[in-house]
């Protein structure tokens, strides 16, 4: 049987229609083990905590996601192309690991800048997607709030800026929140 097809705007909306938590709550979470990793563990074992849990965000994302509801594995939903190119940017965040581990090579501390940073650009084209601004907050309040940290806090860096990307989390899941009640008619 051959499916119908959906126009982008369609499916846009589509797309529009999630609550995106599973995700930024996967975020959150290794963020926040990474934050008391810097806490409580030597250096040389915290900088793994953040190259693997870092990397495994969208991994735990895709598991979360069968409890918030979300599903990202249902192959029942009709193919969506804004999944596509939210999976791009999920690929553009891996790939910006070429600027961080030449930096990290040079100096170790400047890893929770340049993850903290780079990884966080794929909320800008997600702000594109669904039009609303809360991608657009995450990602420059992120950027300006993680180099802010690099500077002021130096010896610091592996546990204010995981906490603070956790605090970024905390409010973006809560103005998701209010966008998808604002959604509902």
């Amino acid at each position: 049987m051959e499916q119908i097809k959906r126009t982008l705007e369609v499916q846009r909306i589509e797309f529009t229609n999630s609550k995106f938590l599973a995700t930024p709550l996967a975020g959150m979470l290794v963020w926040l083990i990474i934050g008391i990793a810097g806490l409580t563990l030597p250096v040389r074992t915290t900088v793994w905590v953040l190259f693997i849990g870092t990397g495994s965000i969208v991994y735990l994302g895709m598991f979360i996601s069968k409890f918030t509801g979300e599903d990202f594995l249902d192959k029942t939903k009709p193919k969506n192309e804004f999944d596509n190119l939210f999976l791009i940017t999920v690929g553009q965040a891996f790939l910006v690991y070429s600027i961080a581990i030449p930096f990290f090579l040079l100096d170790y501390s400047s890893l929770p800048m340049t993850v903290g940073i780079l990884t966080g650009l794929m909320w800008l084209p997600f702000s594109w997607i669904i039009k609303h601004w809360v991608g657009m907050f995450h990602a420059i309040f992120r950027t300006i709030s993680v180099l802010i940290l690099w500077y002021v806090l130096p010896e610091h860096r592996f546990v204010a800026i995981p906490f603070t990307i956790v605090i970024i989390y905390l409010i973006t899941l809560l103005i998701l929140r209010n966008r998808k009640k604002q959604l509902k008619p």
